[in-house]
């Protein structure tokens, strides 16, 4: 399709954006990516934005009218990193139909200049004590197959920090002794980086357990359970994993998400001196910096600047001036 045609069915037939061409641009940006979670993200954004674009016959795909979805995102009061990762997914969207002569190169050059939100300071986020960890990880009923594994699976998630797409691509093979230590051996995480995650030796034990249960040695490591208990072939999916997580979480009173299991790796291990340098390495982050971000390193609550001001505690409790 010559790229005149493709834009003048873009700007004069919103149908069309469904079936085909938008399909075929959408699969080819899909196809680019390598992470599951960004996949899957990209895939959301862009269905949330062929809707809206849709819904108003006179909108064109170009320029000012991804800037108008922008203002309108923001007004819905989307944090910018939300937004930003729409935009991502609209502008590859757009380069991707140039490159390929289904957007005039014009309109997918405006596209792609358009900017994203802003973002000032760092969120703190979320993580576990030691003490709601723990709690955590005896909810689920070890003597049944599913608890099993559900409790192998809390397990790899809070005493290794793996990333919900790493977690289901886990498989016996990468459990491994090195230096007479159990590890997680040159697994493939974000970007294609690969590393190896030392791990304690209660995580390997929960592994064992289930895998015991399940009578499986080799491939996924997590997989499907049905309602009589029967271990399926194939793995977990990374919104399985979220399933688990909340269903856990929320029987033992805990608002917490996958990352946040992540997270609280790195928090636990910072509080128990663990060297950030090895931190980083664990997690899989290219520079420390990002290592310390994602703590919050750099941010003390335990020993905050309020706490040097020197002024009487009493005012606070006596309510007095």
């Amino acid at each position: 399709m010559m790229a005149s045609t493709a834009i003048a069915l873009i700007q004069s037939d919103n149908s069309v954006l469904r079936r085909p061409l938008w399909s075929t641009i959408q699969a080819l940006v899909l196809d680019g990516l390598s992470s599951p979670c960004t996949r899957r993200a990209y895939e959301q954004a862009l269905e949330e934005f062929l809707i809206w674009l849709s819904s108003d016959s006179l909108r064109a795909f170009n320029k000012a009218t991804v800037q108008k979805y922008r203002t309108e995102l923001q007004a819905k009061g989307l944090a910018p990193s939300s937004v930003n990762v729409r935009l991502s997914a609209i502008r590859k969207l757009a380069l991707e139909g140039g490159d390929n002569g289904l957007l005039a190169p014009e309109i997918a050059a405006g596209i792609a200049r358009v900017k994203g939100v802003r973002r000032t300071g760092v969120r703190l986020g979320c993580w576990l004590t030691r003490e709601k960890a723990e709690l955590l990880l005896t909810a689920p009923d070890i003597r049944t197959v599913k608890g099993a594994r559900d409790a192998a699976l809390l397990a790899v998630l809070l005493g290794s920090g793996l990333r919900r797409s790493e977690t289901v691509a886990l498989t016996f093979e990468h459990i491994q002794q090195r230096e007479n230590r159990w590890v997680i051996a040159d697994l493939v995480g974000k970007h294609g980086r690969i590393r190896t995650i030392p791990i304690p030796g209660w995580v390997e034990i929960a592994i064992r357990r289930w895998a015991e249960m399940a009578k499986v040695r080799q491939g996924h490591v997590f997989r499907a359970v049905d309602k009589r208990g029967r271990v399926r072939s194939e793995g977990l999916s990374a919104q399985a994993v979220f399933s688990v997580l909340r269903t856990y979480a929320a029987a033992v009173g805990i608002s917490v998400a996958p990352h946040d299991l992540r997270r609280s790796y790195a928090h636990l291990a910072y509080s128990g001196h663990a060297p950030l340098e090895q931190i980083q390495f664990s997690l899989g982050h290219a520079s420390v910096v990002t290592t310390e971000l994602y703590l919050g390193a750099r941010q003390n609550l335990r020993d905050a600047p309020c706490d040097h001001l020197g002024l009487c505690e009493q005012h606070g409790q006596t309510g007095t001036e």
